[in-house]
């Protein structure tokens, strides 16, 4: 067996493609649809439906840095982005083909408008957001189990997707949406997303902690980065 060859892993390839499936799936179907909700005290509560689904990938974000290490989670996070970015080029091409002349296709053309078609303020602050959030999520995680030896793997989750979700719903918002929406409301629906998102982590903790042992375990891996490079822009392990 070769000393230097790659060391091979039972579900890390599974675990980038359900990360890469659920980032797709939270931008392109989601983010369409406004959703409202009536909550005690707040009142009427407006967001994006994709709001129940994105935080998912930052739930993989803090998994694969906690096993397997800020290296191979930074490439997960590059490939989200790259299928990404070829989404939305895919969608711009798809909206823009002249569609068949016929009544139905006039009408279905104004639907795929609707759904695919978001401007390049919602594309651009969409993507940025995403890579800024999730290399601080990683970031924080990493540091933060060096300095804890590896305890209190709550803590750590909470703190960091605080700081990655600040990043990438202050980022998105103010990219897509500064000087379209009143600052009023931009800051209503950043206060009100950006806790949900906090919420929803709490919430799925124990499925996560659950899912960490076991992938520690089937792995035999507790990846620690010590030595690790915190360049994001590299996809070296």
């Amino acid at each position: 067996m070769n000393p230097a060859a790659p060391r091979s892993f039972k579900y890390y390839d599974l675990i980038m493609a359900a990360c890469v499936c659920v980032l797709l799936c939270a931008n392109l179907i989601g983010p369409a649809k406004a959703a409202q909700v009536e909550l005690p005290l707040i009142g009427t509560v407006t967001f994006g439906a994709d709001l129940f689904f994105f935080p998912i990938s930052y739930i993989f974000g803090d998994v694969l840095t906690e096993v397997y290490g800020y290296g191979r989670d930074r490439r997960v996070v590059w490939a989200g982005f790259g299928a990404l970015l070829f989404a939305a080029f895919m969608a711009f091409v798809i909206v823009h083909l002249p569609p068949a002349r016929n009544a139905f296709m006039d009408s279905y053309q104004q639907h795929v408008e609707a759904m695919f078609g978001n401007t390049w303020r919602v594309v651009a602050g969409s993507m940025i957001a995403f890579a800024a959030g999730s290399f601080a999520n990683s970031f924080v995680m990493a540091k933060m189990k060096i300095l804890s030896n590896g305890r209190h793997l709550w803590a750590r989750i909470v703190a960091s997707t605080a700081v990655g979700q600040l990043l990438d719903t202050g980022l998105f918002l103010t990219i897509a949406f500064w000087g379209i929406w009143p600052q009023e409301q931009l800051l209503a629906v950043f206060v009100a997303q950006y806790l949900f998102k906090l919420t929803w982590e709490a919430v799925l903790f124990p499925v996560t902690a659950r899912f960490i042992v076991f992938l520690k375990r089937a792995e035999n891996l507790d990846h620690y980065d010590r030595d690790t490079n915190f360049n994001p822009f590299t996809v070296k392990v």
